[in-house]
């Protein structure tokens, strides 16, 4: 039995668990309100144990995919736990103070603006077109770099990935926001609709959005990491992913998902978190390369 090998991204699971458990026991009260959270997290400590002890990368393919890109599938669980931890040191969300200092800097409310002026059923499908395909830019970019062996690019933009949402989630209840869809409940005379994707988008968000969580938009953070990775290594991909951005940016306040703000937050939270990656992944992860049968890619390498 080989011993257990660590990943950047496994220390960042472990750590930000960690964290979450040790804050909750120091601050959460009452302490029953949170024992699903604490227990939550201590699962996820183990399930990262046990994946670094026993899912060997030098055996088959799947062993391989499980090892390198299991947080991919416990981001939507670390998610969902934000809901709990929401007010967890205040008891109220801080919209209007974000609505004031926007309307200081536009002059308008945006979400507002839009509705009076640039409502237009053709515009909110673009823009809810790229909203959606956040849904699969993760699996999807995972899944590819996995069938093309790119393991150290994938371990790399993985940690990426993991740091800007542990940064991004812990925002959630240091400054809670809940939205213009809530904050402006009653206020809006026009109702967002589309044909396909607004649809698409709203059960999304019906079955799977906890209410707060806006600042950041880890919808924009995540999608900017994986663009810039696309750019260092897949250039002509990331010229693809440029457009889809855009509309991804804006249909989150376009949609009422979120304040402008969040977006320029989130875009900030993943422009260094990656830059951070990129400069110090090479002092944090000595596994070598031919334990885990990479390919190496050239950087800028065009797909």
């Amino acid at each position: 039995m080989t011993r257990a090998r660590f990943f950047p991204f496994d220390y960042l699971v472990i750590g930000y668990s960690l964290a979450m458990i040790v804050l909750l026991l120091a601050v959460g009260r009452p302490l029953d309100a949170y024992l699903d959270e604490i227990v939550f997290y201590v699962a996820m400590i183990i399930v990262v144990l046990l994946i670094a002890r026993f899912v060997d990368v030098r055996r088959e393919p799947l062993l391989t995919m499980l090892r390198l890109g299991y947080p991919v599938l416990l981001f939507t669980f670390f998610y969902r736990m934000t809901g709990g931890t929401m007010f967890l040191l205040f008891d109220r969300f801080f919209d209007a103070q974000l609505v004031a200092f926007e309307r200081a800097i536009f002059g308008v409310s945006p979400t507002f603006f839009i509705e009076e002026h640039l409502l237009y059923t053709g515009l909110t499908e673009l823009f809810m077109a790229g909203y959606f395909s956040y849904y699969f830019m993760i699996p999807g970019f995972v899944l590819w770099l996995l069938i093309r062996r790119h393991y150290d690019v994938l371990r790399r933009s993985v940690t990426a990935i993991c740091l800007t949402f542990f940064v991004s989630y812990p925002l959630f209840f240091l400054y809670p926001v809940e939205g213009p869809r809530w904050h402006f409940a009653g206020a809006y005379t026009h109702d967002i609709t589309g044909p396909v994707f607004r649809p698409l988008v709203e059960f999304v968000i019906a079955n799977g959005a906890v209410r707060g969580g806006c600042v950041p938009s880890t919808h924009t953070a995540v999608a900017i990491v994986i663009m810039m990775f696309c750019f260092k290594y897949y250039r002509r991909a990331g010229w693809l992913l440029l457009p889809v951005n855009i509309c991804l940016a804006i249909g989150t306040f376009w949609g009422r998902y979120h304040y402008i703000s969040d977006v320029v937050i989130g875009i900030v939270i993943a422009v260094v978190s990656t830059i951070v990656v990129w400069r110090y992944y090479d002092r944090w992860d000595r596994t070598p390369m031919e334990l885990i049968r990479s390919k190496k890619v050239p950087v800028t390498h065009a797909a």
